[in-house]
């Protein structure tokens, strides 16, 4: 069995989109819709990695749990590493999932999709991909693709590679994948020792430095690609989206 723990990095310094983690969105701080979304899941507990002390005082004025770790971190992972470290020093979580903060709109199921993935021992690291529906999505170099093949009808499978251009070749579908992450907590612990790889630096993708070092990255679909905020179009979306669904 694991022993899940949940940790959403957030940082203040984004360049599209700053304090994007406090930005109102139907009443609500982005980050707590993230973490409310985390506690529905019901996996286990829940910490906000926080760069900044404001985001800390939101989580907690919102009955969460926060952690405040070092600004200087390079990545949401090292963060999330920090936070663990910092909250669970007696490792008594073996499994560490990685929720970014910028997901508003995620279902908790997705979630519970992860811990189910990472009962399974062939796997370092779970994540999760979603049918590339439109070309634009196909093309579009913000839309990470990973080659995974679930032709034969299996629940899981390895990620073989993740890039910004569309992968594999040939007839069949294509897969979105959703920056979500399921760490046993040895491999996260040994991933954020680990330098930069040469193609992560090349593709801007920190989940090649764990394939280029071995790890076995496991992958279990969802319906749909989760909505994420990543400029101020992307949050009057969100806004109107959550908006609707609180009339």
């Amino acid at each position: 069995m694991v022993s899940p723990l949940v940790v959403i990095p957030a940082r203040l310094a984004s360049t599209r989109l700053p304090d994007k983690p406090l930005a109102d969105i139907a009443g609500m701080p982005m980050i707590v819709h993230v973490l409310n979304a985390a506690l529905a899941a019901a996996v286990g507990p829940v910490i906000v990695a926080a760069a900044d002390q404001a985001i800390c005082d939101v989580v907690t004025r919102a009955g969460g749990t926060a952690v405040l770790t070092d600004p200087d971190l390079p990545s949401g992972s090292d963060r999330a590493w920090q936070a663990a470290c910092r909250i669970d020093p007696d490792s008594r979580h073996d499994l560490i999932i990685n929720l970014q903060g910028d997901l508003p709109t995620f279902p908790p199921g997705d979630l519970r999709a992860v811990v189910d993935l990472m009962r399974d021992e062939r796997f370092d690291i779970g994540t999760l991909v979603a049918p590339v529906t439109s070309e634009a999505e196909r093309d579009a170099a913000s839309v990470v693709k990973v080659a995974c093949d679930f032709s034969s009808g299996q629940a899981y499978a390895p990620a073989l590679y993740f890039s910004r251009q569309s992968i594999p070749w040939g007839a069949g579908p294509l897969w979105h994948h959703v920056g979500v992450y399921g760490w046993r907590r040895a491999a996260l612990a040994q991933f954020v020792d680990l330098p930069p790889s040469g193609l992560e630096k090349r593709e801007n993708l920190e989940q090649l430095r764990a394939l280029e070092s071995g790890m076995r990255i496991g992958c279990t679909r969802i319906q749909a690609a989760p909505f994420g905020v990543d400029t101020p179009d992307d949050l009057e979306r969100a806004r109107r989206l959550l908006g609707a669904a609180k009339k």
